[in-house]
């Protein structure tokens, strides 16, 4: 008779480095909605902030995963396009252009962020079956 029980559990990985950034990713959602006024929550640029969060959280869990291939990749320019349109309704707010402007370039932002965090978890699921 073998000396080890046959249903072992294989022995667990270091974790340290993705609680280590879910923790920051959580610190930097909880400083957004600390210091944010509840008037501030009506603004399309908060939910591109939440929306950017998201995305980093998604992209940072792909960079320290180790069991993932270097084959899973967010589309750079869906991401670039995120960005512009990110940028483009900061200035639409700043500037106070019309409100369907800023509402407009922010759902772009959001929806850019949306698909690519669809397409990254898609690849996730893929590659793990």
């Amino acid at each position: 008779m073998p000396d080890t029980a046959p249903n072992q559990a294989p022995p667990l990985k270091p974790r340290r480095w993705t609680i280590l950034a879910a923790g920051l990713l959580l610190l930097a959602l909880a400083l957004v909605v600390l210091y944010t006024t509840r008037g501030a929550f009506l603004s399309p640029l908060a939910l591109v902030v939440v929306a950017a969060i998201g995305l980093a959280a998604l992209l940072l869990q792909l960079k320290l995963r180790k069991d993932l291939s270097g084959q899973i990749h967010a589309p750079l320019w869906l991401n670039a396009l995120g960005l512009l349109l990110a940028i483009g309704a900061v200035f639409a707010d700043i500037l106070h252009l019309r409100t369907s402007v800023s509402i407009v370039t922010a759902l772009g932002a959001v929806v850019c962020f949306a698909i690519s965090g669809v397409k990254v978890l898609h690849g996730i699921r893929k590659q793990r079956q």
